[in-house]
């Protein structure tokens, strides 16, 4: 039997297991949660199950960090679920790709922004070209940087070990995570100001690889919110699990995947399944 391609067409795998069993490896987004807790409410289903990937065995089961859908997982273990649905993806290209995305700060004042950076402690905060900064960032000798409306722009360094440099980078987003921002996928400012006329602020981050995750995860460090961007080959979307198997706290873990081996069985054979190759956009998240 050929192994799996990442061009076939396969089921993905879902699964219930323990709420306590995953692991996020960011911290969770403070302006998402509360909606997120309401659409639970309203909906009284799960529609899109979190991607994680199994990181390690403690010895008493398996342990599975999120690719995505932190908020998703917080909000479900906040309200007591012993269990989750998820999907599970080999955390490898071309299965799943990690890139970065930027955040855009909406109405942030130059002096505001730069005097919070200054005041955290190990981080150096220099004016540089945007060029230099570019390259800084991409040799990593940066931690990030951030151009204002003006055109200046900020770098950021410090940190002599991974866990370091996500410390100081997790301080920087404090700085302004419980304001507005947006998640930009450019490095543009004139682009993001074009898309949300009140960015006054963008702050650039590195791109990560997959083992530099798993490994602050493992070792229980948290990344900013909002800075990883994990592209799914075969993503599994509107599953629309009942919120009330999520809480059953009578039916076994086992006994609640074979019913989710069989709800999944059903919609395929019903062909209430659909596969969308081309990439899709949503309105009604």
């Amino acid at each position: 039997m050929r192994p799996a391609r990442p061009d076939d067409f396969r089921l993905p795998e879902l699964r219930f297991v323990p709420s306590d069993s995953l692991i996020p490896h960011e911290r969770h987004d403070l302006q998402r949660m509360g909606p997120l807790v309401e659409r639970f409410r309203e909906q009284a289903v799960l529609k899109n199950p979190p991607i994680v990937t199994p990181l390690n065995d403690n010895g008493a089961g398996t342990t599975y960090m999120v690719l995505d859908g932190a908020n998703r997982s917080t909000a479900a273990k906040a309200a007591g679920f012993p269990h989750v649905v998820v999907q599970i993806a080999r955390y490898e290209e071309p299965w799943v790709q990690l890139s970065t995305w930027h955040h855009a700060l909406s109405d942030a004042a130059r002096a505001e922004f730069d005097a919070a950076c200054a005041k955290i402690t190990g981080l150096v905060c220099d004016a540089e070209p945007l060029l230099r900064a570019r390259a800084e960032l991409a040799r990593r000798d940066a931690l990030a940087y951030a151009i204002h409306n003006d055109g200046s722009v900020l770098a950021f360094r410090g940190g002599a070990s991974l866990a370091e440099r996500n410390q100081l980078l997790n301080g920087i987003v404090d700085t302004y995570r419980a304001s507005r921002f947006y998640r930009m996928s450019t490095e543009s400012f004139d682009v993001a100001r074009e898309r949300h006329p009140d960015v006054t602020v963008l702050v650039v981050f590195p791109h990560f690889e997959p083992a530099e995750v798993l490994e602050l995860a493992g070792n229980g460090s948290k990344l900013p919110a909002g800075i990883t961007r994990h592209l799914i080959r075969w993503r599994a979307l509107r599953v629309n699990v009942p919120l009330e198997k999520l809480a059953d706290t009578k039916l076994s873990l086992d006994a609640k995947n074979e019913w989710l081996q069989q709800w999944v069985n059903d919609r395929f054979n019903q062909r209430q399944v659909r596969f969308y190759e081309e990439p899709t956009v949503l309105f009604d998240e």
